[in-house]
């Protein structure tokens, strides 16, 4: 009868290890980050929702694959799961970038609206990619650090500009400076042996990485809020069963509003504490911003010349929203 028993929970175990499926989850940016939180709480709310049917181990910090090698990772089946910044695949298709162009949507109602308009041929784009988008999160407004201070973008001309997409390092090309690419978390590091002297980021990734204590001048100037979004292999989300890929779903849709909420309540939070750290923020420079709305015309029209229909499509059903 014992040996019975025990079989019967042999089997029973083998079965539950069996129907348990666990992923990995890599993200480029640390653990400290919103967007990170943000990918844990995703993952905590799977596990409850499905019963521990599906883990997900969340990897931070680029500690699985390199940043600009997770969505790479992902589509060829090595990580069934993860989270990339989307403009940073703009060279694949110019589609990726449309949350980039700078000063096309400057505010967070604005960059929603893109976000509503571009998501339908960005969910085919990534289809054919054989992923399925999950979410897309924003960044707060990109706007200008620099270890020195800038009055126009002459002062840019010959000095070190941090590039993480192809948008940053196409301004850097036309402000004089030289494009250096630099993952986020490297970039502390790089300020810090001068290996950079200026770069657009988040008014978030300046608390979350520290850069006040090397970049000590911050200019408001909002240029884009680029998408940080999630994908997971198709081949991997189809071989769960339904109530598991329904749970998927619905907690992506929680953690996404979840996401863009606490992206703007960062944003307002974030720039007081930059300036309780010493750091210069000018919130108001209207020179530099008629400086890089040029610029922005300009790669604006770049982006048209390179994209596909359905990019030019989703470019000009946005605009046709403004004013409205």
């Amino acid at each position: 009868m014992k040996k019975f028993v025990f079989a019967l929970a042999a089997t029973a175990v083998a079965t539950l290890a069996q129907a348990q499926t666990k992923w990995d989850l890599p993200s480029g940016y640390g653990a400290n980050t919103f967007h990170v939180q943000n990918l844990q709480y995703f993952a905590d709310e799977v596990d409850k929702a499905t019963s521990g049917k599906l883990k997900i181990t969340l990897h931070p910090g680029a500690s699985l694959f390199k940043a600009n090698e997770i969505k790479r990772a992902v589509q060829s089946g090595q990580a069934p799961i993860g989270e990339f910044i989307l403009s940073g695949a703009s060279n694949e298709n110019a589609l990726f970038g449309i949350d980039a162009i700078p000063f096309l949507a400057t505010t967070y109602s604005a960059a929603k609206k893109l976000n509503d308009i571009s998501n339908p041929y960005l969910e085919k784009l990534l289809a054919s990619q054989g992923l399925k988008l999950l979410y897309a999160v924003p960044w707060p407004g990109q706007s200008l650090y620099s270890t020195k201070a800038i009055t126009s973008f002459q002062d840019l001309k010959g000095t070190k500009m941090r590039a993480y997409n192809p948008a940053t390092t196409r301004i850097a090309e036309l402000v004089g400076a030289q494009p250096v690419t630099i993952q986020l978390a490297e970039l502390g590091q790089a300020l810090a042996t001068g290996a950079v002297d200026n770069f657009l980021t988040s008014s978030s990734s300046g608390v979350d990485s520290k850069l006040h204590e090397h970049a000590k001048f911050f200019y408001d100037v909002n240029a884009w809020l680029p998408r940080n979004a999630l994908v997971v292999n198709q081949k991997a989300f189809d071989a769960l069963d339904q109530p598991t890929q329904a749970a998927v779903v619905k907690i992506a849709a929680v953690a996404q509003a979840r996401g863009w909420k606490e992206s703007e309540r960062q944003d307002d939070e974030n720039l007081k504490v930059l300036e309780s750290k010493g750091m210069k923020v000018d919130r108001g420079n209207e020179a530099l911003k008629r400086e890089l709305k040029v610029i922005g015309d300009r790669i604006t029209g770049e982006w048209l010349r390179n994209a596909s229909a359905d990019g030019k499509a989703a470019l000009e059903a946005y605009r046709a929203t403004q004013g409205k």
